[in-house]
């Protein structure tokens, strides 16, 4: 099987600068080329950024995923790219081998969906949220999960091209589930190879403003498109035990339960929930739906 052609998506709000450059340069640095680098501004015009890199600019800001789609969409109207490659601009490519590697697993395995990375802070250490599995003992174990991480990842364009892109309406939070759950359903495989590192700074999710209200919509969003409905409340009620067991401020408590009726009131998009057979294949690998 050739080897795939690869191309880059970077999604930015213009606010990180010298830590975009970096990963720039560590994106140019790979022993094996990508194909095409695409540059998102989110509401930034990009005008400072020198790099040899496909620029567009969005008069708006779209969110992650609404950004990253307008991206993987430019990837696929160029047509010479087998391979979409997603990094968060405030990471860092630390080995000039990552390409190479994402090349060969992907050549060894046709059904092989997503790849998702390691992300470590500037020490090398790698934070319990950060590994793709309930039991994240070892952030070194690699093998196949139901989850990834949007900050660092790479997407068959064949899948993409099944499964349909992000869910832009998202636009913040739980993304990554509801792509992952359709790679699932299609039948692609999502890989975890902590090989492959993005070194990220240590940095909480709760840093923005809109986090509570989201996560608790966008997981109402989630059931509703892609679970059975037998599985509905038995995962939105494990997660609001888990949510009121672990927040302790009241405003955030407010802002989740804001979000969580919200979800309920307002469009989630186009139902499809997972085939049965789906839900058994996550149980298997260790994360069934409802948690």
């Amino acid at each position: 099987m050739p080897l795939p052609r690869l191309g880059v998506v970077i999604v930015t709000m213009g606010n990180r600068p010298k830590e975009l450059e970096a990963l720039l340069a560590s994106v140019e640095m790979q022993d094996v080329p990508a194909t095409r680098v695409v540059l998102i501004g989110n509401a930034t015009p990009l005008t400072d950024v020198t790099a040899d890199v496909t620029k567009i600019p969005l008069e708006e800001n779209l969110g992650c995923p609404g950004g990253r789609n307008v991206g993987l969409e430019a990837l696929a109207a160029a047509g010479d790219v087998d391979v979409a490659i997603e990094l968060d601009d405030d990471g860092l490519l630390i080995a000039d081998d990552v390409f190479r590697t994402i090349q060969e697993l992907y050549s060894a395995d046709p059904e092989l969906g997503i790849v998702g990375f390691r992300i470590a802070d500037e020490n090398g250490q790698t934070a319990r949220r950060w590994v793709p599995r309930l039991r994240p003992k070892d952030p070194m174990l690699r093998g196949l999960v139901t989850a990834f991480l949007g900050g660092a990842h790479a997407f068959s364009m064949p899948m993409l091209k099944e499964t349909g892109l992000w869910p832009s309406a998202f636009f913040f939070g739980h993304e990554e589930s509801d792509l992952g759950w359709r790679a699932l359903d299609n039948g692609w495989n999502i890989a975890y190879e902590p090989s492959l590192v993005l070194q990220h700074p240590l940095t909480a999710a709760s840093r923005h403003a809109t986090h509570f209200r989201f996560t608790a919509r966008n997981r109402v969003w989630l059931a509703r498109r892609r679970l059975p409905i037998p599985l509905i409340p038995v995962y939105l009620g494990t997660w609001i035990l888990i949510t009121m067991a672990r927040t302790r401020s009241l405003a955030n408590i407010r802002a989740w339960w804001s979000g969580f009726f919200e979800g309920w009131r307002t469009s989630c998009g186009p139902r499809k929930p997972m085939k049965w057979r789906t839900v058994w294949r996550m149980t298997r690998l260790g994360r069934p739906p409802i948690l």
